[in-house]
C-alpha cells in the first residue's frame, strides 16, 4: 500500500535527491518557500523542512535500501526501526500551508508594502495593534514591524507575514 514517507537528505542536497526520486518514477514533494533574493543570483526558493522530502511509495515494491542509497539520501525517517509514514491529510495540510505562505509572501514581494507603511496586526499576541512595516526578514515567512506600545516607546517585533495586513493609505 502506498504511503507518504519522509526521506532525510544530505546537507543542501534536497534538489539532487528530488531528481533521483523522480528518475526512479517515484512521486516526490519538497515544500519550498519562494523568496525574493537581494541580488539576481540569490537563491529564490528555500526548503520549508531543510534536509527532508516526502515520497509516495509502496515499500512492498521499493526497498528501503534503494531509498537509503540514492545519491543525496541519508534514509527514511524511522521510529523503532520502522519507516514512519505521513497521513495524506497531514501532507495536504502542509501543501495548503506552503501555498498560503507563498501567496502571502508574493503579495509582500510585489512591493505592496514598503518600509514605513502602516499595517494592522490581526492575529497573535499583538492583535489589534497598528504597526509600521520595516522589512521582510531574509529567507523566512516573517516580517519585522515597529509597534508603539507605551507612550512614545517603539519596539521592533518579528511576526509571521500572515499576522499582518496593509492599511490603505492615500498617497499624493
Amino acid at each position: 500500500m502506498q504511503h507518504w514517507y519522509v526521506i532525510h537528505s544530505k546537507h543542501q542536497k534536497e534538489s539532487l535527491l528530488q531528481e533521483q526520486l523522480s528518475l526512479h518514477n517515484l512521486e516526490v514533494y519538497c515544500p519550498m518557500l519562494q523568496m525574493e533574493g537581494k541580488s539576481p543570483r540569490a537563491r529564490k526558493a528555500w526548503p520549508y523542512f531543510p534536509g527532508y522530502l516526502f515520497t509516495h511509495v509502496d515499500l512492498a515494491d521499493v526497498s528501503t535500501s534503494v531509498l537509503r542509497w540514492l545519491p543525496g539520501a541519508i534514509g527514511l525517517v524511522s521510529f523503532g526501526g520502522e519507516p514512519a509514514y505521513v497521513p495524506d491529510t497531514l501532507l495536504n495540510t502542509i501543501r495548503c500551508r506552503i501555498e498560503q505562505i507563498n501567496d502571502t509572501n508574493r503579495m509582500l514581494l510585489q512591493k505592496t508594502l514598503k518600509p514605513g507603511d502602516k499595517v494592522m496586526v490581526h492575529s497573535g499576541p499583538f492583535a489589534g495593534y497598528e504597526a509600521i512595516f520595516c522589512t521582510q526578514l531574509r529567507d523566512t515567512e516573517r516580517v519585522q514591524v515597529l509597534l508603539q506600545l507605551l507612550q512614545d516607546h517603539t519596539v521592533r517585533v518579528d511576526l509571521p507575514v500572515s499576522c499582518i495586513t496593509a492599511i490603505k493609505q492615500n498617497r499624493p
